[in-house]
């Protein structure tokens, strides 16, 4: 019965840390992995933005633009959705130039004539400056941007009428809805998507849910360390020059190695302590705090590119993906693979399961707890630095906040599957990387994490134990 009692408690703080980071997530203006930071009108600032789209509809992402005008120069890059946006302090007009060789290869400008755009702004207004993608047009798409909130786009723009919005126009400069019609294509699209943003969160999803089976501990610092496999490929790359698969490799050595040295000098001695697992899960969110402005200390707020060359795109029937989407699909089919069998078929893994099932009896039985809670701890770092590793290359850009962004999704995978079962965060994972990203097709992309938490919450009230986990008498 206590131990009923202490899933129920643990349940509901868990709940309550959920609804209590929903609106931080929800108020960020980009979705999961977004690199760019938004820009917000106010009486000494006005914005510049746009979102990007390729002919098939997908964001295009690591596209470069140039902004000058009276305030200066600078330069942006659209983020994994496809956004951009660029903070300016002075009143005027802008020049915007879009960096053809930046954008994702086979992919062109509808209108080339209409590069560079000016974009008219004034102090505490927004103006968007759109470039559709496609094939070019004779007749061009014509506009040069707008003024203020209510600028008016061109004819052609997809913006001036949504639903009519033909595959690679930019749709809104911010807050915009989906757009576009709904066709068998897209539907397929966002469907494949899903499956490669699913599975590249469940290798993070699974090694939170291993935690929290084996200590009971919600650790809210677990997307830090997607961030850190991330950064670590970054730094590989661009700083050490090292190749992409020696750099990904080390910063999966090094993200496990972080895990380690943190229970070995961290969790260890606080449960030797027996401190109680609601102040263990308040150092997990001091910790996750620190490691985000350090991480934004040494490298910036801005988008971090681990492979700055556009990616070539394949085409699978309707479907484009980038060959960096395929190659991060089959790696985390693989390792998800080896870690089922891991659970299964080693002892080692059977072991894990019985610590995770119930810790008192494991420890009868002659199983070292604590071992295996310092493997799960390892194993659950590099899986979550293989994810940010990963997710940076399929989102084409990495950044401080990104493991923070995916961390009400991986909670929400783990609660959904079902609390402390790494199968059920796998398919808790894929449910939640489907819904975000076919909620796309009829909700604003803004609104995508409300539509799975939505899913989330109607689960629990139907299942609490989740979709793969046991339902246990109470009383």
């Amino acid at each position: 019965m206590d131990r009923s009692r202490a899933a129920r408690q643990g349940l509901l703080a868990l709940l309550l840390a959920l609804l209590a980071c929903l609106p931080l997530v929800l108020g960020s203006a980009s979705p999961a992995g977004a690199t760019t930071t938004p820009c917000a009108a106010d009486p000494e600032t006005a914005c510049i933005n746009g979102t990007l789209r390729t002919a098939a509809g997908a964001p295009a992402v690591g596209v470069t633009l140039t902004v000058e005008g009276p305030a200066g120069a600078s330069t942006v890059t659209s983020g994994p959705d496809g956004r951009w946006s660029a903070a300016v302090t002075e009143a005027g007009d802008y020049t915007v130039t879009l960096q053809e060789e930046s954008l994702p290869a086979g992919e062109t400008l509808r209108d080339p004539a209409n590069n560079p755009r000016t974009v008219t702004v004034e102090l505490g207004s927004s103006g968007a400056a759109l470039f559709p993608l496609g094939t070019p047009t004779a007749g061009g798409s014509g506009g040069s941007g707008g003024s203020g909130p209510a600028a008016t786009p061109a004819p052609g723009d997809s913006s001036a009428d949504p639903e009519g919005a033909e595959p690679g126009v930019d749709t809104t400069a911010t807050g915009s809805s989906s757009g576009g019609s709904i066709t068998w294509g897209r539907v397929a699209q966002q469907a494949t998507a899903g499956l490669v943003f699913g599975s590249l969160l469940a290798l993070a999803s699974i090694g939170l849910s291993l935690i929290f089976g084996t200590t009971g501990l919600s650790n809210f610092a677990h997307g830090e360390q997607v961030t850190l496999g991330g950064i670590l490929a970054y730094v590989g790359v661009q700083t050490l020059h090292l190749p992409l698969l020696v750099a990904g490799a080390l910063a999966v050595a090094l993200a496990g190695l972080s895990g380690y040295v943190q229970d070995r000098f961290l969790w260890h001695p606080l449960r030797r302590r027996r401190v109680g697992m609601t102040q263990q899960l308040i150092v997990t969110i001091g910790l996750a705090i620190a490691l985000q402005y350090t991480y934004q200390f040494f490298f910036g707020a801005s988008s971090l590119r681990i492979v700055t060359t556009s990616p070539e795109t394949v085409r699978l029937g309707p479907v484009f993906l980038t060959q960096q989407s395929v190659i991060s699909m089959v790696i985390a089919a693989l390792v998800l693979g080896g870690v089922a069998y891991f659970l299964v078929g080693t002892r080692t893994g059977r072991a894990t399961r019985a610590v995770s099932d119930n810790p008192a009896l494991a420890a009868a039985s002659g199983i070292s707890v604590d071992r295996i809670i310092r493997l799960v701890w390892t194993v659950g770092a590099a899986l979550a630095g293989l994810g940010g590793v990963l997710m940076g290359l399929y989102l084409n850009a990495t950044a401080w906040n990104m493991g923070g962004t995916l961390l009400l999704l991986m909670f929400a995978a783990v609660t959904l599957g079902g609390l402390g079962t790494a199968f059920g965060a796998l398919v808790g994972s894929l449910v939640i990387g489907l819904v975000v990203e076919m909620s796309n097709l009829v909700i604003p992309s803004d609104m995508r994490y409300a539509g799975a938490l939505v899913i989330l919450i109607v689960i629990l009230l139907f299942r609490p134990q989740g979709i793969l986990g046991r339902a246990e008498r109470i009383g």
